[in-house]
């Protein structure tokens, strides 16, 4: 008996290398305490909830036989932008401005996909579209090249400039040097 409850306690302590304590040493490997989503500087952490999207599933188009008739794949979301919530106002502003042939004249972003022959696949890549187009819209516009680096770039393109027609000089020189004189 003492032999077993040895083992047992020893089977107990043993962890694996591909443990979730191993693969993931600072979390809490706790499921019921929700997760803190961290905002980054861009305002866009990446998380979008799902429970505020409209999604819809119909018939997707194109070959596919009996599959096509009969299975509802292709996934369309679509998002009222105004009343988004769990945007930045910046970001609303930038989606509109850039993508405004995806928004329709009641104010709903529509993001399609009929990429696969499977419904789950096909929402995931829409809302990874998704995703990305508001990542983008997220990013801080660049206001172009510093004066300091301006002035750099000048002056490596008069030296480039400087060195191919001395080059182009000596070149000339070394073919004149070959010519007879009659």
């Amino acid at each position: 008996m003492n032999l077993f409850l040895n083992i047992l306690r020893s089977a107990s302590t043993y962890k694996s290398s591909i443990s979730l304590a191993n693969l993931y040493p600072k979390s809490s490997l706790s499921f019921t305490n929700p997760v803190k989503i961290p905002q980054n500087a861009s305002g866009f952490s990446g998380y979008i909830p799902i429970e505020k999207l409209d999604i819809t599933y119909s018939r997707s188009s194109g070959p596919g036989g009996q599959n096509v008739n009969k299975v509802e794949t292709k996934v369309d979301i679509r998002f009222h932008v105004e009343s988004a919530d769990w945007l930045n106002e910046d970001i609303k502003k930038k989606l509109i401005l850039r993508h405004k042939n995806r928004i329709n004249k009641d104010g709903f972003l529509i993001v399609k996909s009929d990429k696969t022959r499977s419904q789950l696949y096909n929402q995931a890549d829409a809302i990874t579209v998704l995703r990305e187009m508001i990542r983008k819209a997220a990013e801080p516009v660049s206001t172009g090249p510093s004066e300091e680096t301006v002035h750099m770039l000048r002056k490596r393109k008069e030296r480039a400039n400087r060195e191919r027609l001395t080059e182009k000089r000596l070149h000339s020189l070394k073919k004149q040097s070959r010519q007879e004189i009659f």
